[in-house]
């Protein structure tokens, strides 16, 4: 039986109305949107410090505690891809990261630019270093996100576009790693730990400006690990871990789920 214009069209208000009120419109849509979801770029995606790695993904060590799983657990949508891989460059997300793009993608995530600037050897520097050749090594990567990064960036997200032009691209940054003042015996002076914040934020604004000339969302981390930084009281990024080196200045499982995910979830 059909209704009539008048009792289809009261019904909608009144439906509308419940659902606003109740705030179940909006969950509901989230939870049960159809998107295909891909996942691309570095370890700070594919995981790594959050444990709990897939044996299947071997040297890339995908998580189940990554901020691409929690939101795929979350939201269940209709088909999800995590190629992201630790160690992985601008170069390595070109040539084999793709794969899964196509016109049908909604929705990819990305976090890269991190290796092509030397973090880990930056790291290594100021961790095993003078603290002058820590603030030399810090200048070394912030000339290069200055001159060469925003190219190999342009790369990548143009390469993304062509293979998924219908999807909504975001693009996460990455945490300021220390927290400054105060008593810490993280084992790097003020200086370094200065530096090598200034550093990130350097590596964070040249991401956001690439990735909103191609018409990207650009999603900052620092804000949600504020209070979470190493020297903090309770931090959500490992120090140097000598027994694990490469989980060193990686997020925790909190860090995944209480500053990326979040991070993603807000723009996602």
């Amino acid at each position: 039986m059909k209704l009539s214009r008048f009792t289809a069209f009261s019904s909608s208000l009144l439906l509308g109305a419940v659902l606003a009120l109740t705030g179940a419109g909006a969950a509901q849509a989230a939870e049960t949107a159809a998107v295909d979801y891909v996942a691309l770029g570095d370890s700070y995606s594919s995981g790594v410090g959050a444990g709990s790695y897939d044996s299947a993904s071997g040297d890339c060590k995908r998580s189940t505690k990554a901020f691409p799983v929690l939101w795929k657990n979350a939201n269940s949508p209709s088909s999800f891809a995590f190629t992201a891989c630790s160690g992985a460059r601008t170069g390595d997300v070109t040539s084999g990261q793709l794969g899964p793009l196509s016109t049908a993608t909604d929705l990819v995530s990305v976090t890269i630019g991190g290796n092509d600037a030397g973090f880990a050897d930056v790291m290594t520097t100021c961790v095993l270093q003078s603290e002058a050749s820590c603030i030399n090594r810090v200048n070394q990567a912030k000339a290069y996100v200055d001159s060469t990064l925003p190219g190999k960036l342009d790369a990548v997200y143009s390469a993304i576009r062509a293979k998924a032009p219908n999807a909504r691209v975001v693009v996460l940054g990455y945490p300021r790693f220390y927290k400054l003042g105060g008593g810490c015996v993280a084992g790097l002076s003020e200086n370094e730990r200065r530096a090598i914040n200034e550093g990130s934020d350097l590596l964070n604004e040249a991401t956001a400006k690439r990735a909103a000339d191609h018409g990207y969302t650009f999603s900052s981390v620092v804000p949600a690990f504020t209070g979470h930084e190493i020297c903090s009281s309770a931090s959500w990024l490992h120090s140097v871990n000598w027994l694990n080196i490469g989980e060193s200045y990686h997020p925790t499982a909190a860090g995944q789920s209480g500053g990326y995910l979040p991070s993603f979830r807000a723009v996602a």
